[in-house]
């Protein structure tokens, strides 16, 4: 009896609760709240803007203001909820949903979801928004217009959903490994609650450590290797820190590189568990580092003896104050011409030195520059020998553009530069006061490396270098071989997915796994580790005895020279300035540097060795007072062009760049002097030769350079080249008559049929511009029919009459005119027929051309000619998985084929046009139905259906060459 009382009394209890609260609810299950409104009392309150009143059976919102909304009080437990509105309006609606939670007891842009119907739709329309509450829910808003008028609301309804796609991490079985790796995903990260992981390093029990980008620190057990992934533990640390793009555990110490910009200072901090309870109660602030966004301060790691820590950051970061440097204090643009900035406004004004790396002591009190000039190098990590590597990123706004550099794996060498600067300001990669890639990998976006040290294995793989690319979602694996001072490298991919966003790697010392994260800018976050399954040994290693011998020893010597000043060091270094080996002449340059120029000035114009004179004369101009700088030309002057070899010839022009951006510009003699020296070299065999003749040429106001350098652009094959002759007679204002001008501004209308990354056609207005700038009124007057033509609006201007079609070539046709072909085959024709098939458009060779696909540039040495004519005449036979597209199969129907280059939260960037590649095309995640791996291939087909059989043979040699002119297919035959 007592209990069917209580019963009844709650029942009663109940009824009354919702007759008064909710007179126009109906509870559906005890996850479900639906509101439809049969009379006035439905508990919703109009908060701003507007006026609720309840009319047919409909909540009518009378919109009143900018910024109507109304809301209630609820409680719903918390996790994945589901809100659906049932309304109309004739007019367009563009409004939010908000919630608020327990835990975060206010309304917030954080905690709110958009709609945006920007047609009049009269009739019935239903919204669903997905989202997660973080703890027990305890409102709901609701904005529903951006004008006034009136808005009917048949229904409103709250209740619990399951994770939408995007709310799950890439399942394992979709990422694609070697043969004989496994991958496990162990932890899909709920990122409402634990935000997007970005950073990771493992603690001496083998636990891991994770940061969230905008958010707290975790650690995680992983489960054992053979036991379900479910067993994986994540606990939040009790400790105010996060928003870590580095941590690593060293010293009895979690050390943190914050990026926190507003939120929390960045900088260099360190934690310890000084109670012995295992939480970190103690944090340090060691050093602020000034810089914020993805290109501050990143990763730390520890050094290859154990005595010091090593810090990287992106180019919008301050240098720390640092207290010493290996790198000479005297960085500067080092530009001969006017440069022009990123034409969207990215990194406008930022000057040298970059990105940076520095090391410092594990109290953070000293800090030492070790290399300058990147763009925004992510991590760092050091091969068992103790050399250091980086993956500096790209400028994919800047693809298409002659200042575009790929992604690159770069040798960290004391000292060492390389070369990024501003907008159009970025040096080339065989600049002597540089120095070169390692190996370049393409368009992407670097995050976590590291080496495979320690992991249980093939030795191939234990010694690769692993590198992740976050926007394409790959994970490559890098085999370094060494050459020289320094190494060269080939790369295979070791993991991808779509999407796969990895942002950090590590080997654990505990079982040998190799794990890594996904996440960053708030997309969704997993935890994964890949094992090896196969045969072969896992062993450890054996060092390589002579990983440092030779040239790798001489080089780590003269280094050594770097943080030294002593008399006796410049007649230490002065024979390898002379060195065949580039990376030996920088470092005992930058030995040479380090010592009082009034130790070496003199011995620089007393050397005879061109080599020598050239790189002393590199450390002259960079460290001399301008009264140097006559007699240093006049020696530089006497060396005789003709028998120079080419590094030389490119070497003394970059010197001559220097002098006379730091030690000033030529007399009216010198100029005259250093012309009939250089003049008659322009235009050259080699393309890259021209670019810096031009440079220098241009500046010096060489006669008949207009004239030259706009045949150079008729002749260019790749639109890199014939821009960048546009841009060095950008600020040029003498030597021009009519003709002149009129092409050098119609080359701007051809221009149209050019394509790049997202700030390229904006550069083309600007150089455009800027050359408009030089015209007299009269001259602006003449050309107004080609100035007036918009750029970025008009149609693509064909550079020339189309080829005419030959015949649609087969495989076997063209192989066996190949097999029986005994004829000198002609280089230039080739590149011209390289050229004609549009393959610069996507593909770089030889240095030169796009980067969207593949670098053919080693093609012709790991594929027969068979292989070569398949991948041109039938792309889609066999698909590259670095270049393989995907299909994906929409909510609304629409299929969309591309490849996935970009992320933002929910959101894919895909590109699915090869020949366009700022052309993207956005796909929430949560409308995919299906991806598939397209069957077929991005690049087209029939590229090569205008060419002759000659033609095609051409090619195919010049393809099969890797762009060596001296090759045996170039030879006479006997």
């Amino acid at each position: 009896m007592i209990q069917a009382f209580q019963t009844l009394c709650i029942t009663i209890s109940t009824i009354l609760v919702s007759q008064t609260l909710l007179a126009a609810e109906t509870i559906e299950s005890p996850s479900t709240q639906i509101w439809t409104f049969q009379n006035p009392e439905h508990g919703w309150t109009a908060y701003s803007d507007c006026k609720l009143s309840v009319k047919d059976n409909l909540l009518h919102v009378d919109s009143t203001g900018k910024d109507p909304h109304f809301g209630r009080e609820l409680k719903s437990a918390a996790g994945w909820k589901q809100v659906k509105l049932k309304l109309r309006a004739d007019f367009p609606l563009k409004g939010e949903v908000y919630w608020k939670t327990e835990k975060n007891n206010s309304y917030a842009d954080s905690r709110s979801e958009r709609f945006d119907l920007k047609k009049k739709k009269p009739d019935w329309q239903e919204l669903s928004f997905v989202f997660y509450a973080d703890s027990e829910m305890t409102g709901l808003r609701i904005d529903p217009a951006s004008q006034t008028g009136l808005i009917e609301i048949e229904s409103i309804s709250l209740g619990n959903t399951e994770a939408p796609r995007s709310a799950t991490a890439t399942p394992a079985d979709q990422i694609k490994l070697l043969k004989d790796f496994k991958v496990e995903l162990l932890y899909s990260v709920p990122t409402e609650v634990q935000g997007s992981w970005v950073s990771m390093t493992i603690d001496p029990k083998g636990r891991l450590i994770t940061s969230d980008q905008y958010g707290d620190l975790y650690r995680i057990t992983p489960a054992k290797i053979g036991s379900k992934t479910n067993d994986t533990q994540v606990e939040k640390l009790k400790v105010d820190m996060g928003m870590a793009h580095g941590l690593l555990y060293a010293f009895d110490s979690l050390y943190a590189v914050v990026n926190g910009g507003k939120e929390r200072l960045s900088g260099l901090y360190r934690l310890k568990d000084t109670t012995g309870d295992d939480q970190f109660d103690e944090v340090k602030f060691l050093r602020e580092i000034k810089g914020g966004g993805e290109h501050g301060p990143h990763a730390i790691i520890l050094s290859p003896d154990k005595k010091s820590l090593y810090i990287a950051a992106g180019n919008h970061t301050n240098l720390p104050d640092p207290e010493k440097s290996l790198v000479p204090r005297n960085w500067s643009e080092d530009l001969l011409l006017h440069r022009l900035w990123d034409a969207r406004g990215h990194a406008a004004g930022k000057l040298a030195p970059g990105g940076w790396i520095c090391r410092t002591d594990p109290e953070g009190k000293e800090f030492e520059i070790v290399s300058t000039g990147f763009r925004n190098e992510y991590d760092i990590a050091f091969n068992p020998e103790g050399e250091l590597f980086t993956y500096d990123a790209d400028m994919e706004w800047d693809v298409g553009s002659p200042w575009y550099r790929p992604t690159r794996v770069n040798h960290v060498t004391s000292g060492s530069e390389f070369g990024w600067r501003s907008g159009t300001g970025k040096w080339p990669d065989y600049y002597p006061d540089s120095l070169p890639a390692v190996v370049n990998i393409g368009q992407g976006s670097p995050t976590g490396i590291i080496f495979g040290t320690g992991a249980k294995f093939p030795a191939k793989y234990q010694e690769a270098l692993f590198i992740s690319d976050w926007s394409y979602g790959i994970i490559y694996a890098v085999h370094l071989k060494p050459q020289g001072a320094s190494y060269v490298a080939t790369y295979e991919k070791f993991a991808s997915a779509t999407p796969l966003p990895v942002t950090d790697l590590v080997v654990s010392p505990v079982d040998g796994a190799f794990y890594f994260t996904i996440g960053g800018r708030r997309t969704q976050s997993g935890l994964y580790r890949i094992t090896y399954t196969g045969d072969e040994s896992t062993a450890p290693a054996e060092p390589n005895p002579d990983a440092l011998a030779g040239l790798r020893e001489l080089r780590r010597d003269l280094e050594e020279l770097h943080a030294q000043k002593n008399e006796t060091i410049v007649y230490s270094v002065w024979p390898y300035l002379g060195h065949e080996d580039r990376h030996i002449r920088f470092a005992a340059r930058i030995a040479l540097e380090h010592q009082p120029v009034e130790q070496w000035q003199n011995c620089v114009l007393l050397e005879k060795d061109p080599t020598t004179l050239i790189t002393g004369g590199i450390a002259l101009a960079r460290n001399g007072s301008p009264a140097f700088k006559t007699p240093l030309v006049n020696v530089l002057k006497k060396l005789n062009w003709n028998k120079l070899t080419d590094t030389q010839k490119m070497d003394l022009l970059r010197l001559y760049q220097l002098v006379f951006v730091r030690l000033g510009g030529p007399t009216e003699r010198e100029r005259l002097d250093l012309l009939a020296q250089i003049n008659k070299a322009y235009p050259a065999a080699n393309s890259f030769m021209n670019r810096e003749l031009s440079r220098v040429l241009v500046y010096l106001n060489a006669p008949k350079v207009i004239e030259r350098t706009l045949e150079l652009q008729d002749r260019a094959l790749t639109q890199e080249e014939q821009i960048h002759y546009a841009k060095v007679l950008m600020n040029l204002t003498t030597g021009w008559n009519d003709s002149l001008r009129k092409k050098y501004f119609e080359w701007f209308l051809k221009s149209t049929a050019h394509k790049g990354g997202m700030s390229f056609n904006k550069f083309l207005v600007n150089i455009r511009a800027e050359a408009i700038n030089n015209l007299s009124e009269a001259e602006k007057e003449m050309l107004k029919p080609v100035l007036e033509v918009n750029l970025e609006k008009a149609e693509p201007v064909a550079e020339g009459p189309p080829r005419p079609f030959v015949k649609k070539w087969t495989v076997g046709e063209l192989l066996n005119a190949e097999n029986s072909d005994h004829t000198q085959r002609n280089f230039e024709q080739g590149r011209k027929m390289f050229a004609a098939a549009t393959c610069f458009k996507c593909h770089r060779f030889a240095g030169e051309g796009g980067t969207i696909g593949p670098d053919l540039t080693g093609a012709g040495g790991r594929f027969n000619a068979q292989n070569l004519l398949e991948s041109i005449i039938e792309p889609s036979k066999v698909i590259s998985d670095q270049y393989a597209s995907t299909m994906f199969v929409l909510d609304d129907g629409r299929v969309v084929n591309g490849r996935v280059i970009n992320l933002s939260g929910k959101n894919l960037m895909v590109l699915t046009d090869m020949a366009n590649p700022s052309k993207l095309t956005s796909i929430d995640q949560d409308t995919i139905e299906e991806m598939l791996p397209s069957k077929s291939s991005m690049m087209p087909t029939g590229l090569i259906d205008t060419l002759t059989k000659e033609e095609a043979l051409d090619l195919l040699a010049f393809l099969r060459s890797g762009g060596d002119p001296e090759h045996s297919l170039f030879q006479k035959k006997d």
